[in-house]
């Protein structure tokens, strides 16, 4: 497969991942009714995020999970008002999670599995680590300072947040972990996914 192609290959997986990101969060989330009118929610959208990192890379992984978990925000009432700190968010989850899993433990060179999986629970769990930080912290500021609300409702909608974001983490960790192993080997067989010395992140 020639640059040009791989790159195509890439930019349709970008794509599929993003659907999936979008589809888990639009229609398979649990909404939590939230101090004045806003919501939080319990998903696994972050899941695919964190897979096409692992899978793709961090910055196909951060379009993707930006991408897509933006538009599901933006297509609901409850949640369009967050879709800047979302598409923010997903980006550095993604970015996160690629640097440690390719740049860091170089997890396409290497073809040992216990090695392979050791670094690939490490990458999801920094990066959703990350945003179980992040979330309510960029979120109190978001809510307080660019959309006004009042300092008691910011910090109760923080600590709502910091909970139902933790909660998905865990969960989403052993989501990626678990398909990330049921995928990688048969990628790799039908040499979509290229191991070994050279192998690109």
């Amino acid at each position: 497969m020639n640059k040009q192609d791989s790159a195509v290959m890439k930019l349709a997986q970008t794509a599929l991942f993003a659907a999936l990101a979008f589809v888990s969060f639009k229609f398979l989330k649990i909404d939590i009714p939230t101090p004045g009118g806003n919501s939080t929610s319990l998903h696994v959208g972050n899941a695919f995020c964190v897979l096409a990192s692992l899978l793709l890379g961090g910055r196909y992984g951060a379009v993707a999970g930006a991408a897509g978990l933006t538009l599901a925000d933006v297509m609901d009432p409850k949640y369009v008002v967050s879709a800047p700190k979302t598409f923010f968010l997903k980006l550095c989850i993604g970015l996160v999670t690629g640097w440690v899993a390719h740049h860091f433990a170089r997890i396409n060179e290497h073809t040992e599995h216990r090695y392979v999986m050791k670094w690939a629970v490490i990458a999801s769990a920094a990066g959703l680590g990350f945003n179980v930080v992040a979330d309510p912290i960029v979120g109190y500021f978001y809510k307080r300072f660019i959309l006004g609300q009042p300092q008691q409702m910011a910090d109760a909608l923080a600590k709502m947040s910091a909970v139902t974001t933790l909660v998905n983490a865990v969960v989403s960790v052993i989501l990626v972990v678990a398909v990330y192993d049921a995928l990688r080997p048969a990628l790799i067989k039908m040499q979509v996914l290229k191991v070994g010395a050279g192998a690109e992140d």
